[in-house]
């Protein structure tokens, strides 16, 4: 099953506590996750950064949330116990606990208007600005959310550009790329090995290492349509006839489905990069942009606070 919202887990992590014992968020992970019957597949789920499993972070900011509403307390790090408003907000008997509910404490509303002085303790992000209390995302999605918003919006511009560029400027921006992914041995060298060949379907060739002890075959193609699978046929045939092993098609356009199926069951390895993927490399890369602003995200460093 799909991992629950963070707003889902909030009222069954404060009935977990409920037994008035103190407990570890360790314990609480598990305890959830059976409860909730979460396999290890769904716990395993990764946010979208890579950097933590989204079960983890959603009980981690619904007991942040708990807290400051005041009906869990941290006595220490990492450790958490119900307190007088918890139990007596349970006896209420309460259907679901959600943001809009937890509005009725006043240090919760300080805290979701950011005039709190805490910050997030386990995830380090503080709580969104916005007073979105529909959303199912913890602060840390949001955030990725929108970073992937502005991150398609800047590629999707790019390639718009890179398609309305002559084919010269395409040329050298193929070649600052390769150059920053740590192609080519030199620059005089690389400038020399795009759109210069035009042999059997190569437009050019590039050291794969500094060394030159490998070569890359390259097609680099400002395309209208969907490349298929008898253009990606036709440069794999050019790469036989060079004895060559390694090849990278990259267009402004896309490819077909059988272009690509073609290209993964071949012995000579050919790499395809249609438009959507070299705007991503650009990206990844900083070729054709500027950074514009940074947001540190910031955690407190518990082993500064450590007293011996």
């Amino acid at each position: 099953m799909a991992v629950p919202d963070f707003q889902s887990i909030m009222l069954p992590m404060l009935q977990f506590a409920a037994d008035g014992n103190t407990h570890s968020m360790v314990d609480a992970r598990e305890a959830l996750a059976k409860e909730m019957g979460l396999s290890e597949e769904d716990r395993s789920e990764m946010l979208p950064s890579g950097r933590q499993r989204r079960f983890d972070n959603r009980v981690a900011w619904a007991k942040i949330h708990l807290e400051k509403a005041g009906l869990l307390v941290s006595p220490k790090r990492g450790i958490f116990e119900i307190t007088d408003r918890g139990r007596h907000y349970l006896a209420n008997a309460p259907e679901r606990i959600t943001i809009r509910a937890l509005k009725q404490f006043e240090e919760f509303r300080a805290f979701r208007e950011g005039n709190s002085e805490q910050t997030a303790s386990e995830n380090s992000v503080p709580a969104p600005p916005s007073d979105n209390t529909t959303t199912d995302q913890t602060p840390d999605e949001l955030l990725q959310e929108a970073y992937d918003s502005l991150r398609a919006d800047v590629a999707e511009e790019l390639l718009g550009l890179v398609r309305g560029c002559s084919p010269a400027f395409f040329e050298r921006l193929v070649v600052d790329l390769l150059l920053k992914m740590g192609y080519g041995r030199n620059r005089k060298e690389a400038g020399r090995a795009i759109g210069r060949s035009g042999d059997e379907g190569i437009d050019g060739i590039i050291s794969e290492d500094r060394l030159g002890l490998e070569a890359l075959y390259i097609q680099a193609k400002r395309w209208e349509g969907t490349v298929g699978r008898p253009e990606i046929q036709k440069f794999v045939g050019a790469l036989h006839g060079q004895r060559a092993r390694k090849g990278v098609f990259i267009t402004t356009s896309a490819f077909s489905a059988e272009a690509r199926a073609y290209a993964a069951n071949i012995e000579t390895k050919v790499v395809l990069i249609d438009g959507r993927e070299l705007a991503e490399f650009m990206l990844d890369y900083n070729l054709g942009v500027t950074v514009k602003e940074v947001y540190e995200v910031k955690r407190v460093d518990s082993d500064y606070f450590a007293e011996e």
